[in-house]
């Protein structure tokens, strides 16, 4: 197995920017109302029925962690700051949303929360390969089992918390 160029760091590559793109892109929703979402007023609106305040907050801290986790994903830059963002984002969603109706996805349970979250922790572990900002930056120190398990505890923790001090 190569270390540069190999398989590992094309399959990285492919799952951060097809996740990682596609997670901040429910961030532009939230924050413009960019490809087809509601923007900063529907959003804010959707955050006050759900508990949180009045809901600009929550909707401005859910879009921001949204675009930068998503993006820091997909460029693979500062890789376990931003599965963190991603992990706390679906935690808070996964309490907030789904955490009574269930597991199942099919039932608008937590799956699809849960798989973000272990792909954005599995990448924080492994590391965004050698296509990546990290690497390109001498960051690759960022990865191993224990980024990982910080970016874990702290998105956990993080989103945890913004879900149980909701108004």
């Amino acid at each position: 197995m190569e270390s540069f160029g190999g398989s590992p760091d094309l399959g990285l590559l492919v799952l951060r920017v097809l996740v990682g793109g596609t997670f901040s892109l429910h961030g532009f929703q939230k924050l413009f109302g960019w490809f087809g979402g509601g923007g900063l007023d529907a959003t804010t609106e959707w955050f006050a029925s759900l508990g949180f305040g009045r809901g600009r907050v929550a909707a401005v801290m859910a879009g921001t962690s949204e675009v930068a986790g998503g993006l820091g994903l997909a460029l693979g830059l500062l890789t376990p700051v931003a599965a963190a963002a991603m992990i706390g984002t679906m935690t808070t969603a996964a309490f907030v949303n789904n955490a009574e109706k269930g597991f199942w996805s099919a039932g608008n349970g937590w799956e699809l929360n849960g798989y973000l979250v272990v792909i954005a922790v599995a990448v924080a572990i492994a590391g965004p390969g050698a296509y990546s900002l990290d690497a390109l930056l001498g960051l690759g120190w960022l990865a191993g089992p224990v980024p990982g398990a910080l970016a874990a505890i702290a998105g956990i923790g993080l989103g945890w918390t913004r879900w149980a001090t909701r108004d």
